[in-house]
């Protein structure tokens, strides 16, 4: 009788138990996001079928929210969906997704090298990408002097033509073809063509070499095209309340920059009178920093539902699927391709794209000529707003008089202050 009652009892607690286990394989996968085109993505793949679910929470910083959950003994993720998940101190929370090219029909021929790379650690496959945006100079469409290359355009072609293009009344700017200190990304861009080279190191390195060049090539050009820096300014206060694009159909500017997201998320109509061209130097054209990864927690709970989601996510047909919904609804008028950014699988930036965005017709970058960014920290972003930008503005508008602080003390001040 006691035998019966012992056995009785664990029937009745092994489910329990069981239950209970932080082991136990769940049918729900939580995905942690910093973009908010996830959630419409997910809402595909939980009403494409029955079996699996995925819930999606969104983070300012998951590679923060990983790390301090990681600290704390926190809840780990199933997937996570964001930028800077490639830094040393994040990569290697991921399962290795080798299984998923082996077994389940992803094929690494199907993304970028450069990219794809970035996602393993000693030759396994760690990430994958989702996605990147790279530069481009916009000018107005029947510009009567098109570059001269019908592909991409170099900073001595907008020196020249922007020069060129410049006109005065009374000693006053009314036209300047290009103003290099009128947007807080492009000095930053002109150092990254320069060889910089930003990298995660401890906690961060760069060839400083590079980066005066950079910033003496900016300088020289203000003062050159331009007649100096107070001359920008005053062209810039005059005239930049107008966006940017009007001010190119004008004529009033002949270029401006942006990345590939914003420039394909402004209205059909503000693009209808507007052309590109990407920006490199020597047929390398850079990758922006921001580039989106993906990859499965090594703690998950929910693997079955992680992988099929995976599978569903990174196929051809899929991401068509997203782009035609998003057209329909016309959300593309406010998030460019996939969650903000051109495919990080080729054969969907490559086959699918220009069918949604005709103007990448003939403008569609060969794999070749693409240059990866590097391996960044993971607090890259606010590094790069707070401290490396404001001194490359700071820098660019110095006539050599004024006493600057070092970058590398900013740098270690600001480190000394954020320890998150």
């Amino acid at each position: 009788m006691r035998k019966i009652f012992q056995v009785s009892i664990t029937l009745i607690l092994f489910p329990l138990i069981f239950s209970s286990c932080p082991f136990i394989s769940s049918n729900v996968a939580v995905l942690w996001t910093d973009r908010p085109e996830l959630a419409f993505y997910v809402e595909f793949f939980n009403a494409s079928q029955e079996r699996y679910k995925i819930e999606v929470s969104y983070f300012e910083s998951p590679s923060r929210m990983l790390t301090e959950s990681a600290g704390q003994g926190g809840d780990a993720p199933d997937i996570v969906v964001a930028s800077r998940l490639n830094s040393s101190s994040t990569r290697a929370m991921f399962r290795p997704l080798d299984n998923l090219f082996r077994r389940d029909g992803l094929d690494e021929s199907w993304f970028y090298t450069e990219l794809l790379l970035q996602g393993r650690i000693d030759r396994r496959q760690h990430l994958l990408p989702v996605n990147f945006n790279i530069p481009a100079m916009i000018f107005a469409r029947d510009f009567s002097q098109a570059p001269a290359n019908s592909f991409s355009i170099e900073m001595s072609e907008v020196r020249e033509k922007g020069r060129a293009h410049n006109s005065q009344t009374n000693g006053v700017y009314n036209q300047m073809g290009f103003s290099p200190s009128a947007n807080y990304e492009f000095p930053f861009l002109v150092a990254t063509l320069f060889g910089a080279d930003f990298r995660e190191a401890s906690p961060i390195s760069w060839d400083n070499d590079a980066l005066e060049q950079s910033i003496r090539y900016i300088q020289e050009w203000i003062t050159e095209a331009n007649s100096g820096i107070q001359a920008e300014d005053d062209f810039v206060y005059r005239y930049f309340y107008d966006p940017p694009d009007r001010l190119v159909n004008s004529g009033r500017i002949l270029y401006f920059y942006m990345d590939s997201s914003r420039f394909f998320t402004l209205p059909e109509e503000r693009r209808a009178n507007l052309d590109f061209r990407w920006i490199g130097l020597n047929d390398r054209i850079p990758l922006d920093e921001g580039s989106v990864f993906y990859g499965i927690h090594r703690r998950t709970r929910a693997r079955r539902a992680a992988e099929e989601f995976t599978r569903w996510f990174f196929s051809m047909e899929t991401q068509r699927l997203l782009l035609e919904a998003r057209r329909s609804l016309r959300l593309s008028e406010t998030s460019f391709g996939i969650a903000g950014g051109f495919s990080g699988m080729r054969i969907v930036t490559e086959q699918v794209f220009p069918q949604f965005y005709p103007d990448l017709i003939g403008h569609i970058v060969p794999e070749d000529f693409l240059a990866a960014a590097n391996v960044l920290p993971r607090n890259w972003q606010p590094l790069k707003e707070r401290v490396i930008l404001p001194y490359l503005r700071e820098r660019i508008r110095d006539p050599g008089t004024a006493e600057i602080r070092p970058l590398d003390r900013r740098i270690n001040d600001w480190y000394r202050l954020n320890r998150d």
